[in-house]
């Protein structure tokens, strides 16, 4: 009995040790089929993810260079701060090391204290775009605590950098911290500088420590194109400055312009003041509205107010921003009416003063009239009465297809981003909806919206012999090694007027200059053909007003075409001749000078012809004193040497007549520096002799040789430091009724 027992038990044991063995060889096999079928691709991933490192190699952005290969936008080297928070020990090893490297990285110490408690994590970054003294600041961090190394890393990055700061920021635009295009060039070509990120591939243990591995491999980061732009750092300095300064010194909200090439559209100098510092471009530059944002106490709306202040400072406004472009617009109504054949140059007029449509009567600049004069007069009046009747002559079908054909109902195809789109029907009237009074205040250029270069890209069609140009701000894509991947080619939209009748209102711009509203934009030794332009703001509760000038130079043969505008001017004056006409003079004169275009001075301007100074360099010091001595020249040395190492102004640079120039002795480059002094409310020889006593050349626009008057302000402000021997654009203003009262377009 016993045995039968014993061989019932044993028999079980048997049975429930084969159960179990079939048991735990299903399980293991429906593991394996779960592990390896079902959940197979999702487990190969998490082992990857264990066992391999793949972290991105970021690609250097194309380097943005200006017209003579200037750098001013490049990659340089960066780092990131990373940290592996399943290697760190404990919380307080953590602590200590979210304290240090919070302080190192400027960064907040709970965030930094919340990433190293993350165990379930194995790389964040803490920071990018580190510069190279933090980097060492986190090595020497890492080197005094040796476990450290185990969870704190350091990769290769790069940064954005911008060597000139504000130079051109408007139209270069910058980076987010992606790297990522957010305004401007950098914006609308961010595509094309956006290099091919790398990978690098490594494996690594359990504890997420690089071994070596056949699964390592390392792919290279491609840099992105680079671009050589039209833009001439020296031209754009010109206008930056002279827009900047009568920002400030007109009390005015913004000032923005253009300089294009005449044949070919390219942007030479394109500028929006204020700017901004590309390597800071979330400070608010400018100083009234940072006051203003501090007072708001509640912090939602003073972040909503920030971010609206910082977009209006990225803003190019020549490409963006739409305004009335007023009496400018009478250059486009003379074209096109003298291309039709309904007025010539030469034809009379009678302004009575006034001007009736219906029932709107419409004024001229003169209330009084102007009286008998011919076409030519009355643009250099400004007449208002006189365009209407031009305007009707043509009708709105043949006035509007000239609106049209000189680019106004279209974008330029300017190859920035955001440019303005003209809306038909809204921003302007169209044929069907241009009624008498329409087409009355259409004809001296009120009631309708246009972009500064449109009108800019316009009125060069006149300068070039009637063809419409697409402008463009970029001539060349290059590779990393300068080899070109693309030129940008010259288009010419279309023919918009004969040649015969852009000269015909050529010489009707010259006469505007020479005599006319926009005198003050008299640059002596060039002649200069130009309209000014006066329009209120009716956006607006409050009277405010757009000053502008534009025009082009040499007359004769023109190369560049100019607009100014000077955006709410407070200090008085806002008629386009005082604000806008002596900045397009100073960035006129400056450019041309620059170009080497040579002067041809009238009769009347003999005192105020520019010389070229000599070439003294090598010479004795004694003799370089006697020579230029003898020229008329005041000479200034600098040093006690024999021998004349270096001048300033350089030789064939263009001074006016008896200007300074230093010779430096002892150093070959020009080092000494003199305060500017108070150029303003001066006539010509006290300027001259004021400025002769501090070392400097003074340079005079805005007038002819017999004008008696004071000036009216200078290119560089008193008590700024610039070199011994540079040249201070000093202009001077007419300042006559017509002037006071350039039209406005009123109407009543």
């Amino acid at each position: 009995m016993a045995r039968k027992t014993d061989k019932k038990l044993q028999d079980r044991a048997y049975i429930a040790m084969i159960l179990t063995l079939i048991l735990g060889f299903g399980i293991g096999v429906f593991g394996m089929i779960n592990t390896g079928l079902i959940h197979g691709e999702e487990n190969r991933r998490k082992a990857e993810s264990e066992q391999l490192s793949d972290t991105v190699v970021a690609a250097r952005r194309g380097t943005i260079y200006d017209s003579n290969m200037n750098v001013l936008a490049q990659s340089t080297d960066a780092w990131k701060i990373f940290i592996n928070p399943k290697e760190i020990p404990d919380e307080s090893t953590a602590k200590r090391a979210a304290s240090s490297l919070s302080a190192i990285l400027d960064l907040d110490y709970d965030d930094v204290l919340a990433d190293c408690l993350k165990k379930e994590r194995k790389y964040i970054v803490l920071k990018s775009k580190v510069d190279y003294s933090t980097k060492q600041l986190i090595e020497k961090l890492r080197n005094e605590n040796k476990g450290y190394n185990r969870f704190l890393g350091i990769e290769d990055d790069v940064t954005r950098f911008y060597p000139y700061d504000n130079f051109a920021s408007t139209v270069i635009g910058f980076t987010g911290s992606s790297d990522k295009g957010m305004s401007g060039l950098e914006s609308a070509y961010n595509t094309k500088l956006t290099g091919l990120t790398g990978r690098n591939i490594t494996a690594q243990n359990a504890k997420q420590r690089q071994i070596s591995s056949d699964f390592d491999a390392f792919y290279a980061a491609q840099e992105g194109a680079s671009l050589q732009l039209t833009i001439d750092n020296a031209i754009q300095y010109y206008l930056d400055s002279a827009l900047s300064h009568a920002v400030e010194t007109q009390n005015a909200t913004y000032g923005y312009g253009i300089v294009m090439d005449v044949r070919t559209g390219a942007i030479l100098a394109m500028s929006s003041q204020p700017d901004y510092d590309l390597n800071d471009p979330y400070k608010i530059s400018k100083a009234d509205v940072k006051e203003e944002l501090d007072k708001i106490t509640n912090d939602d709306e003073r972040a909503k107010a920030t971010t609206s202040a910082l977009f209006a400072q990225w803003r190019n406004r020549t490409i963006t921003d739409t305004y009335e472009p007023g009496s400018v617009f009478k250059c486009i109504t003379a074209a096109a009416g003298i291309e039709e054949g309904v007025v010539k140059p030469d034809e009379m007029f009678v302004c009575a003063g006034s001007y009736r449509v219906k029932d709107i009567t419409y004024h001229c600049s003169n209330r009084r009239g102007h009286g008998s004069e011919d076409f030519t007069t009355s643009l250099m009046n400004s007449c208002n009465p006189i365009y209407i009747q031009v305007a009707q002559r043509l009708g709105s079908e043949k006035f509007s297809n000239y609106f049209e054909a000189f680019g106004l109902g279209e974008t330029t195809g300017i190859d920035l981003a955001a440019e303005a789109a003209p809306k038909p029907g809204v921003t302007y009237y169209t044929a069907d909806r241009m009624g008498p009074v329409e087409l009355a205040s259409s004809s001296f250029g009120q009631s309708f919206q246009v972009s500064p270069i449109q009108i800019c890209t316009a009125i060069n069609a006149i300068a070039n012999d009637g063809k419409l140009v697409q402008p463009y701000i970029v001539a060349r894509e290059l590779d990393k090694d300068g080899n070109v991947l693309s030129v940008t080619k010259p288009t010419v939209r279309r023919q918009v007027v004969s040649k015969l009748t852009a000269d015909t209102v050529t010489q009707m711009m010259v006469e505007v200059v020479r005599n006319g509203t926009a005198k003050n934009a008299t640059v002596n030794g060039y002649k200069i053909a130009g309209k000014t332009g006066t329009s209120e703001k009716l956006t607006t509760s409050t009277e405010d007003y757009i000053g502008s000038f534009c025009g082009f130079a040499p007359a004769d043969d023109p190369e560049i075409s100019v607009i100014i505008i000077i955006d709410d001017p407070k200090n008085g004056s806002f008629t386009g001749g005082k604000t806008a006409a002596p900045v397009a003079a100073e960035v006129i004169g400056n450019t041309l000078r620059y170009l080497n275009i040579e002067p041809e001075y009238e009769v009347d301007e003999k005192g105020l012809q520019d010389v070229k100074t000599p070439s003294v360099v090598g010479l004795s010091t004694a003799a370089a004193q006697e020579s230029l001595t003898a020229s008329g020249y005041t000479v200034r040395v600098v040093g006690d040497g024999e021998k004349v190492k270096a001048q300033y102004p350089e030789a064939g640079k263009l001074i006016p007549q008896n200007g300074v120039v230093v010779l430096y002795t002892k150093s070959t480059k020009a080092t000494e520096t003199v305060e500017v002094p108070n150029l303003t409310g001066l006539t010509v020889s006290q300027a001259r002799s004021t400025a002769k006593a501090a070392g400097l050349n003074v340079e005079i626009v805005g007038i002819s040789n017999d004008f008696t008057g004071a000036s009216y302000t200078q290119s560089i402000s008193k008590g700024t430091k610039v070199a011994l021997g540079s040249t201070v654009t000093v202009a001077y203003m007419t300042t006559t009724t017509e002037m006071e009262i350039e039209d406005t377009g009123n109407a009543d």
